[in-house]
């Protein structure tokens, strides 16, 4: 809670005791504050004055219902589990399935899919190259590759066609499947669209691995200033999260309990 220290610095030029704290106080140390500092001392300030609260050093809570903000721009949000089940449901043919795995798994372009060839996959290093970056295949990406590979082989023995998704029209050449290929799938007409499951995938890896750009940049080969938006996107989503939570039931903060 070093954050709030030193608001609790200059309350105590002013006041005897937190109990003296009003709403107006709260929201003047917030109206110098922008971003996720402003963000960080309001969930410490609620932290402790719930703290306060609950063990009667208080009698009520000046932070409560002040909310954070609007963000600058709309937050993405995680796709909901049903969304994705259905999404999976849909997904009946081999090609649905590729599809959907490149995308919410390792967040792939319907482009980058597009110009995936067959020597972009490495079964045997494991190693899956998208859009010029390598990534490496888990499981079930490696169920889904020889799910794929295999219809493929049976159904055009014969193709030249050196791209990894191919159809009843590319078969017979060498050029990558059409733009309208993916509109076509049986995906089409789900919530959990091709777009949502790639953006969701960034998120959760956001989300999961901390809110950090260079990471994001480094696994999916994104631009910064899409990495930092991702970034900020998490980082608000986390701590929407931790404000949603019941103060009272998380640790006992730390920090003093009067002034």
């Amino acid at each position: 809670m070093n954050n709030v220290q030193p608001t609790l610095l200059a309350w105590s030029q002013r006041y005897d005791h937190l109990r003296e704290i009003t709403r107006e106080d709260v929201l003047s140390a917030l109206d110098d504050l922008t971003g996720s500092r402003r963000i960080q001392l309001l969930i410490s300030l609620r932290s402790l004055f719930a703290f306060c609260r609950k063990t009667g050093k208080i009698f009520r809570n000046p932070t409560r219902g002040i909310k954070v903000g609007q963000q600058p721009y709309r937050l993405a949000q995680p796709l909901a589990p049903e969304d994705v089940d259905q999404a999976v449901q849909a997904a009946t043919t081999p090609a649905a399935r590729l599809v959907l795995m490149l995308a919410a798994v390792h967040a792939a372009r319907p482009g980058a899919i597009r110009d995936l060839l067959l020597e972009d996959v490495d079964l045997g290093n494991r190693r899956l190259t998208i859009a010029g970056r390598p990534r490496p295949i888990d499981d079930f990406t490696h169920q889904i590759l020889l799910e794929w590979l295999d219809h493929r082989r049976t159904r055009w023995p014969s193709t030249a066609n050196p791209h990894l998704l191919i159809n009843q029209m590319s078969a017979h050449g060498t050029g990558p499947v059409s733009t309208i290929y993916f509109a076509k799938t049986r995906l089409r007409g789900q919530a959990a669209t091709l777009e949502r499951l790639r953006v969701d995938r960034q998120l959760e890896e956001a989300l999961t691995h901390g809110p950090d750009p260079l990471h994001l940049a480094a696994v999916f080969g994104l631009d910064p200033k899409t990495a930092i938006r991702y970034a900020e996107n998490a980082r608000a989503l986390l701590a929407t999260m931790i404000e949603e939570q019941d103060p009272a039931s998380r640790d006992e903060p730390k920090g003093p309990d009067a002034l």
